[in-house]
């Protein structure tokens, strides 16, 4: 089972007879970012051969200090608490996997294969502890690359996000996929309508699992389900309809006061 985002769906079953995969992104972009990964830790530990979790761009002290999570940590416990948990997540963040094989057939990663990323090696060749200014082109591309628009987009193009990123067409998939005798790339890192969304026919999947992502965006949000025979199947994740009375008496400022009641 894959959750695509920080507000991964969790199902509440047996944890022991179900594995659960985690595709990054687990601190900034909303709220609550220390229940999120704490709750994520303590899922790992109780559960270590059930629970997964790989690594995302904002798994990096660069990033979520800009981005909110250094930020919550000291609100939240004060300047020196707050700095020292910060740290040491970030810390652990570095130790994290940067990307799952699935029976040999299924590769799952934050970002993308981007333009240097040609043979699962090259993945397992990463030495971890590894920060994001020690990295190579591969962890950039790991994290940070994303699909073309659609399928009629081809080879490697600028990306958006920044200088030195790429996106990377459905002729890479394909090539990857069959160079690599896998069935079908997942990743995340981006926000799709529907929760996920097929390209390179089929052969990739984006996976989003945040609903209505930072309030303003009003997507759905998904999990994949796979079965033994490796069939995917979406699950679609609805949000909660916009609030028709005052912020006090919405659902969500209902949700959120009882969470903050636990």
């Amino acid at each position: 089972m894959f959750c695509g985002r920080r507000r991964g769906y969790l199902i509440p079953l047996a944890y022991r007879y179900i594995d659960y995969l985690f595709l990054g992104d687990y601190v900034d972009r909303g709220q609550h970012s220390l229940e999120t990964i704490t709750l994520l830790l303590a899922l790992k530990i109780e559960y270590p051969n059930n629970v997964h979790l790989i690594r995302g761009n904002h798994e990096a002290a660069d990033i979520n200090a800009l981005f909110g999570f250094r930020i919550e940590c000291i609100e939240r416990m004060g300047e020196k608490e707050g700095i020292w948990a910060w740290q040491r997540i970030n810390s652990l963040f570095n130790w994290l996997p940067l990307a799952a094989l699935i029976e040999k057939k299924i590769i799952c990663m934050h970002g993308g294969i981007g333009r240097s990323i040609n043979h699962v090696e090259q993945i397992e060749a990463l030495q971890r502890p590894i920060t994001m200014e020690a990295g190579s082109v591969v962890l950039m591309d790991l994290l940070w690359s994303d699909p073309t628009e659609n399928d009629s987009v081809e080879g490697l193009r600028p990306n958006a996000r920044g200088p030195g990123l790429v996106t990377f067409g459905p002729d890479r998939v394909m090539e990857f996929c069959k160079n690599n005798d896998l069935q079908l790339i997942v990743r995340a890192h981006e926000c799709v309508m529907d929760g996920f969304e097929r390209f390179a026919q089929g052969h990739l999947i984006t996976l989003f699992s945040a609903t209505n992502y930072c309030g303003t965006a009003n997507n759905a949000g998904a999990i994949l389900v796979l079965g033994r025979d490796l069939v995917v199947v979406p699950k679609l994740i609805h949000p909660i309809p916009p609030a028709i009375t005052s912020p006090e008496s919405s659902p969500e400022r209902h949700l959120e006061d009882t969470w903050m009641q636990v």
